[in-house]
């Protein structure tokens, strides 16, 4: 009893001994916590080897930059791509028929050949005994100034779509 008052140092020791070691359990856990949360912000940062952090993201906005630049390039390239190919064939209309009904096999045929703005040719090309007649007229916004017959307005709605 050393001045204490009264209160018994065994006791005491006891209680210190208690505390020490709900302490020293406290630090192991803490200690495990530490080195998940370390694995965890060293796999973030990218290792102790790797490049910070920073360094990792001026890259990726330097890559985002440059895919920037590169998209606007193709984005160009496609629009010269599409102006040069605007006069391009692009619609294909085909009836085979049999022009003076006395061959057989639909030997004749007309042929619209136009672009994306539904301007081209139109080409009939009749079969009979005595030979091949071919004849070609221009069409110009999906008509024609000659007068059309059944079988080359036909084509011409395979060609547009029009059917």
């Amino acid at each position: 009893m050393m001045g204490l008052g009264g209160l018994d140092i065994g006791w005491l020791f006891i209680v210190i001994f208690i505390l020490l070691i709900v302490v020293v359990v406290l630090l192991v856990i803490t200690m495990k916590r530490y080195e998940a949360m370390k694995s965890r912000y060293d796999k973030f940062m990218g290792g102790k080897r790797a490049t910070s952090l920073e360094e990792r993201m001026q890259d990726m906005v330097r890559d985002v930059e440059r895919l920037k630049k590169d998209s606007k390039a193709y984005a160009n390239d496609i629009d010269l791509l599409f102006t040069k190919h605007e006069g391009a064939i692009q619609k294909i209309g085909l009836l085979k028929y049999d022009a003076f009904r006395e061959m057989g096999g639909n030997l004749s045929y007309c042929l619209a050949l136009l672009d994306e703005k539904d301007n081209g040719v139109m080409i009939n090309t009749m079969h009979s005994n005595t030979g091949s007649y071919s004849y070609t007229k221009r069409i110009k916004n999906g008509t024609c100034d000659i007068e059309l017959s059944p079988e080359e307005q036909e084509a011409l709605r395979r060609a547009t779509g029009n059917e």
